[in-house]
C-alpha cells in the first residue's frame, strides 16, 4: 500500500527538514518488508488568498488535486480523533489489509485544513490538542508512521 504524505508549506533546510527525511527514510526502509511503501512527500505552496477562510479553501482544492485515485485520505486536524501508537499501527495494518490502494495524510497550512478535505477524510486524526507548527506535525507523523510500522514488524524500537 503506497503512503503520501501531502502538506501545505515546505520544510527550509536545516534540522527540521533533516528530521523529517531521517524518519521518512526509516519509515520507507522497514515499510518495504511490511507492504507499506513507497512513502512519497509532497509540499504545496500556501495560498495567497486575501483571507483565512480563503486560502483554507484554496489550499484544501490543491491538497485534494494532488492525491492519487484509489487514496484512502486521512486528514490531520486538532479536532480529530486521538490515537494510541499502537492504535495508530493497527488503523495501518487495518487499511492495508482491507485492500487499499494508498493512504494520503494531508495537512494544512498555518490557517488549517479546509472542510473540504475534512468531509472526505476517511479519518480525521490528532496529533494531539496542542497546537504544533506545521513543520513539527510533519515530522511527528513521520515518526509515527515509523513506530507504527516498527510495532506491526514486531521490531523493539517500540518499547511502551
Amino acid at each position: 500500500m503506497r503512503l503520501l504524505i501531502a502538506a501545505v508549506g515546505k520544510l527550509k533546510q536545516g534540522p527540521e527538514r533533516e528530521l523529517y527525511a531521517h524518519y521518512l527514510a526509516r519509515a520507507e526502509a522497514l515499510g518495504r518488508s511490511l507492504s507499506l511503501s513507497p512513502l512519497a512527500n509532497l509540499e504545496l505552496s500556501e495560498s495567497k488568498a486575501p483571507n483565512a477562510e480563503a486560502r483554507c479553501a484554496a489550499e484544501a482544492d490543491a491538497l485534494l488535486a494532488k492525491v492519487p485515485s484509489g487514496h484512502t485520505l486521512i486528514s490531520l486536524d486538532p479536532a480529530g480523533k486521538m490515537l494510541s501508537s499502537e492504535a495508530f499501527a493497527a488503523a495501518l495494518a487495518k487499511y492495508r489489509d482491507g485492500g487499499a490502494g494508498g493512504l494520503a495524510f494531508l495537512i494544512g497550512g498555518a490557517d488549517g485544513l479546509g472542510q473540504t478535505v475534512r468531509d472526505k477524510a476517511d479519518l480525521v486524526l490528532s496529533l494531539g490538542p496542542m497546537t504544533l507548527p506545521h513543520g513539527l506535525a510533519r515530522i511527528v507523523l513521520a515518526e509515527q508512521l515509523y513506530r507504527a510500522m516498527t510495532i506491526l514488524a514486531g521490531h523493539p524500537y517500540h518499547r511502551a
